[in-house]
């Protein structure tokens, strides 16, 4: 899909652009497939908020989407939609028993289109196979950690995998971040890249714009008081008075590493994500 702009009639229109959706059909989403969706605003069972900065936005419904592909099996592309939850557009797969389901729409993918699951699938967009049946080289996305859960890496609009080098049963896989990692062969992927690429273009354009996407406003440390923060305080506009940049709770950011030490998924983690 492309970028849409607007004539600029107002200040925040000049700076605005939104997909075209031109490769969206007119048809309205499954309803067997659609769930509600609470907003929590952030905040966990306990009622304490635990990300910052959400609440409000306009409603939605959760699309049910089918992340394991080897359940449902195969299919025919009835038709592309737009999902209000993931920057990646959906197809809606009927199946042979009469059955419908979500997929991420690969790039490339057409209404109408014959996906397969399995060994005897071919390597074409949108078909999804065990990673042991994927030659070396290709491009996949959608890809599970642990066999039978699910694809859970590689999922966002534009996205997609290389397979590296198959060894001792894994699969080693270079990330979209860089990141080299070994996943089990008898994990399943989905062939191709992850459709509407130009997603990341977007100009959001207008304050209002992100708060109907259930996004508040941020306030900087630096005007706060010191109680409320770290950079807080000061006459004037005053330096932070630190070595560095801390978060509202004192830890370090910007660069800060937060991952576990030890962590058991370590050891299949070849090589990470920016280093040399």
């Amino acid at each position: 899909m492309g970028i849409k702009s607007y004539r600029p009639v107002t200040p925040s229109r000049r700076g605005m652009t939104v997909m075209d959706f031109v490769e969206i059909s007119g048809s309205p989403p499954q309803k067997k497939l659609l769930r509600p969706l609470k907003k929590h605003a952030g905040r966990n069972n306990l009622g304490r908020i635990t990300v910052r900065h959400r609440g409000g936005g306009n409603r939605r419904k959760y699309r049910l989407i089918d992340f394991k592909r080897r359940v449902l099996g195969g299919g025919t592309v009835r038709s592309l939609e737009y999902d209000p939850n993931r920057s990646a557009n959906i197809a809606l797969v009927e199946h042979s028993d009469g059955r419908f389901s979500y997929i991420l729409a690969p790039l490339g993918l057409t209404v109408g289109q014959r996906l397969d699951v399995g060994e005897e699938a071919d390597i074409k967009p949108g078909n999804a196979l065990l990673l042991k049946d994927v030659p070396v080289g290709t491009f996949v996305h959608n890809i599970e950690l642990y066999p039978g859960r699910g694809g859970q890496l590689v999922r966002s609009a534009g996205a997609m995998a290389q397979l590296m080098a198959k060894e001792n049963g894994l699969a080693l896989l270079r990330l979209p971040s860089g990141e080299l990692r070994n996943v089990s062969q008898n994990c399943a992927a989905t062939v191709g890249q992850v459709g509407n690429l130009d997603y990341e273009n977007v100009k959001i354009g207008k304050a209002g714009r992100k708060r109907h996407m259930g996004w508040r406003p941020q306030v900087r440390g630096s005007v706060m008081n010191p109680c409320d923060h770290p950079h807080g305080g000061g006459e004037g506009k005053s330096p932070i008075g630190r070595s560095g940049p801390l978060t509202p709770w004192g830890k370090p950011t910007l660069g800060y590493k937060t991952r576990k030490r030890n962590k058991i998924s370590d050891k299949m983690i070849v090589k990470r994500r920016g280093s040399k």
